[in-house]
C-alpha cells in the first residue's frame, strides 16, 4: 500500500526536523509551504520532504490544504494530513494499514489525538480526529478550523494503536482565527458547527455577551449532545464572567443533561460551589461527577475533569463538612493524579496532621510499604 504524508507550513523551521522523522514511515512527504521567511523550505527538503511554495491570498486554511491534498501522488492508498508541530508516536503506519484492511472499502480512519499537555507532561486534552483518508472523494472545508469533508459514501473504522499528539510553537499567533470564523458564519450563518467555534473563540479574547450571544444562537441551529453541553458550559463561564452565578448554575445543569456521559459540567459546577461555599452540594456534585467511570474521546472533553480537579474539590469540601479521613483520602488521590502540585501535597499534609494518632501510625506504615 502507498501511504502518503501532505502538511501545510509557514515559518515551522524549529519544527521541520523533528516532522519529518515523525512521518518518516510513510512512502512520502509532501509539504506546501505557503510563504515562511525562515529556512523551512529547505530544511523540509534536506530531511526528504517533497516541498512547494504556494502563498495563498487572501487566508484560507480550506483552501491551502486542498491545495496541499492536490499534490499527492494518484497512487496514493491512503493520505494522512497533519500539522507540522503534530507527532505521530511510532509505528503507526503498520497501524494503519492494519485498520484499512479491517473492513471492506474502507476510506476513512479515526484514531485517538492528543491536542495539548499540562506543564508536568500530563495529557491534557485528548479526543478522536478523523484526517486519515482515500485519495480521492475528500476535500476540505471551512476558512478556519477547516473540516475534511466526504463527497462519496463514508465507510470510517477507529485505527487501533494510531497516537496522534499537538506540541505547538505557543509563541505563534493565532489573531487571525478570529476574522476567518467570523468570515465562514458569514458566508454559512446556518452552520452550527463554525457558530460554536466563534462563540468559543470570542470566550477565549473575553468577550462575554459577544460570547454568550453566538452560543445561544448555535444552540438554535441544533448541534449535536457532546457540543451541545460544551456551548452550555460556555455561556455558563460567560454569565459567571458577568457575575450572573443563578445563571452559570442553570446553564452547567443544562450541560450535563445535555450530555450525561460528560464530568466537565458537573467539575465546573462544583468549582461554582466551592466559589461560593456550598459544600453539600459541592460533594454531591463530585461524587457524582467520579462515579462516570469512561472518559468520551470527543472534542469537548477536558482532562481536568478526569484528572486531580474533582477529587481536588472534593477534599477541600469534605474538611469543610468536618469529615478529616475522606478529606484526606480524596486529597491523597488527587496528589496521586497532579504529583508536581505543591498546594495538593500541602493539603495532604495538612489533613494527616490533624488526623488521631491511630490512622497517623497507620498512614506511617503505608507510607513505608509504598516508598
Amino acid at each position: 500500500m502507498k501511504v502518503y504524508v501532505y502538511a501545510i507550513a509557514k515559518n515551522e523551521a524549529r519544527f521541520a526536523e523533528r516532522w519529518c522523522k515523525s512521518m518518516a514511515e510513510a512512502d512520502g512527504l509532501f509539504v506546501l509551504d505557503t510563504g515562511s521567511s525562515d529556512d523551512s523550505v529547505a530544511l523540509f527538503r534536506q530531511h526528504g520532504a517533497d516541498v512547494a511554495v504556494d502563498v495563498v491570498t487572501p487566508w484560507r486554511f480550506d483552501v491551502a490544504r486542498n491545495r496541499s491534498l492536490a499534490r499527492v501522488p494518484d497512487d496514493a492508498d491512503i493520505c494522512v494530513c497533519t500539522d507540522i508541530d503534530d507527532l505521530f508516536e511510532p509505528g503507526w503506519r503498520a497501524a494503519v494499514e492494519r485498520a484499512w484492511q479491517s473492513g471492506k472499502q474502507v476510506n476513512r480512519l479515526r484514531y485517538r489525538f492528543v491536542a495539548g499537555f499540562y506543564a508536568d507532561g500530563r495529557e491534557a486534552t485528548v479526543f478522536t480526529i478523523n484526517k486519515i483518508h482515500a485519495r480521492r472523494g475528500f476535500v476540505w472545508r471551512d476558512p478556519v478550523h477547516e473540516y475534511l469533508e466526504a463527497q462519496i459514501p463514508e465507510v470510517a473504522v477507529f485505527a487501533e494503536g494510531v497516537h496522534l499528539s499537538h506540541h505547538p510553537d505557543q509563541s505563534k499567533s493565532r489573531a487571525s482565527y478570529l476574522p476567518l470564523l467570523q468570515l465562514a458564519v458569514a458566508e454559512a450563518p446556518g452552520n452550527s458547527r463554525n457558530a460554536h467555534y466563534l462563540g468559543r473563540e470570542y470566550m477565549y479574547y473575553s468577550r462575554w455577551e459577544e460570547s454568550v450571544t453566538e452560543l445561544k444562537r448555535y444552540l438554535a441551529l441544533g448541534g449535536w449532545d457532546a457540543e451541545r453541553s460544551a456551548s452550555m458550559r460556555f455561556i455558563a463561564r460567560g454569565y459567571k464572567a458577568l457575575g450572573n452565578s443563578e445563571l452559570a448554575e442553570l446553564w452547567l445543569r443544562r450541560a450535563f443533561d445535555e450530555a450525561p456521559e460528560f464530568r466537565e459540567p458537573l467539575v465546573e459546577l462544583a468549582d461554582l460551589f466551592y466559589r461560593e461555599a456550598r459544600w453539600k452540594e459541592l460533594v454531591r456534585t463530585c461524587n457524582k461527577a467520579l462515579a462516570i467511570v469512561e472518559q468520551p474521546l470527543t472534542y469537548p472533553s477536558d482532562q481536568q475533569a478526569w484528572g486531580s480537579q474533582p477529587w481536588d474539590l472534593l477534599s477541600i469540601g469534605l474538611w469543610n463538612l468536618g469529615d478529616l479521613r475522606g478529606a484526606h483520602a480524596a486529597a491523597c488521590k488527587a496528589s496521586l493524579l497532579e504529583p508536581a502540585s505543591e498546594r495538593i501535597r500541602s493539603n495532604v499534609a495538612f489533613f494527616a496532621s490533624r488526623l488521631p494518632a491511630a490512622d497517623a501510625l497507620v498512614l506511617d506504615h503505608h507510607e513505608r510499604l509504598n516508598a
